[in-house]
């Protein structure tokens, strides 16, 4: 949804949808919001707590089952696993995603990477088509006026029309465009702490190819984990740049993630939109 600076303004019941890699800054900006007013709707927490629940504690059960000593408390229905997933902290939403690469360094085979890129993928879509139920939910129940979608970074790969003709009908949709120091910065952070993440799949067989080419491996089985994701992470920035501009330019309007850090409260953030809207 597009609007002008004094459509944005007027609207009672504003609803956005943030776009951009993961550290531009989108989860920071929902901290700039006044909690009271603002409902946050974090896509990744709802895949991890909805979506992906299930399939996150069989996986923590299977690596639980090979100890002789949880194997037989669980086989008696002892004990049980519950996710302690909470949206200032996904890291188990993380750990199983999970990085191809040698079993002996905790990587994954292809085809189980794939499986897991698959349900996650899935997930996402269902989160996504959550978004208008949740901002009437959070208006009708809880009370918030105003409701934030801070989308994962990998929705410009979503590709599902229903989704996006839902999202782009109720939602002012914000793309934060990193420039390229803050690239460079995203890049330097992957490289210190490589992320599990998704990918497009005909992005992740073309760049495991090239990878297990350019370093000479036989399989991926002799990757480290860690290696491929500091390898694969500037060019997953450049595959992803056109698609969130493509998305901005039809369905709404681009910010650039610097200013977020300029920010101090929802007036600034207001301002800022209005900038957007005006093409400044």
């Amino acid at each position: 949804m597009k609007k002008t600076c004094a459509e944005f303004r007027r609207w009672p019941n504003k609803a956005l949808t943030l776009l951009g890699m993961s550290g531009v800054g989108k989860t920071a900006l929902g901290r700039i919001l006044p909690k009271d007013k603002w409902f946050h709707y974090s896509g990744d927490y709802r895949i991890g707590t909805r979506y992906l629940n299930e399939p996150i504690r069989d996986f923590i059960k299977s690596k639980a089952m090979h100890m002789e000593f949880f194997r037989d408390l669980f086989r008696r229905d002892l004990i049980y696993i519950r996710n302690n997933i909470s949206v200032d902290n996904l890291g188990i939403l993380s750990l199983f995603l999970g990085k191809i690469g040698n079993p002996d360094l905790g990587g994954l085979s292809v085809d189980e990477f794939k499986r897991r890129q698959k349900l996650f993928r899935a997930a996402e879509v269902q989160a996504m088509r959550d978004v208008d139920e949740f901002r009437i939910k959070s208006r009708r129940i809880y009370g918030y006026p105003n409701f934030l979608n801070d989308a994962g970074g990998s929705i410009c790969e979503l590709g599902d029309q229903e989704c996006w003709n839902l999202l782009s009908r109720k939602t002012v949709v914000l793309y934060l465009k990193a420039d390229d120091d803050m690239e460079q910065t995203l890049i330097a952070r992957a490289r210190a702490h490589p992320k599990p993440l998704y990918y497009d799949e005909q992005f992740l067989s073309r760049h495991l190819a090239e990878f297990l080419a350019v370093r000479r491996l036989e399989s991926a089985a002799q990757i480290n984990p860690d290696d491929f994701v500091q390898w694969v992470f500037p060019e997953l920035i450049k595959h992803r740049k056109p698609q969130y501009r493509r998305l901005a330019e039809r369905h709404g309007h681009t910010i650039d993630a610097k200013r977020i850090l300029e920010l101090r409260d929802e007036a600034d953030f207001i301002d800022l939109v209005c900038d957007a809207a005006n093409g400044a």
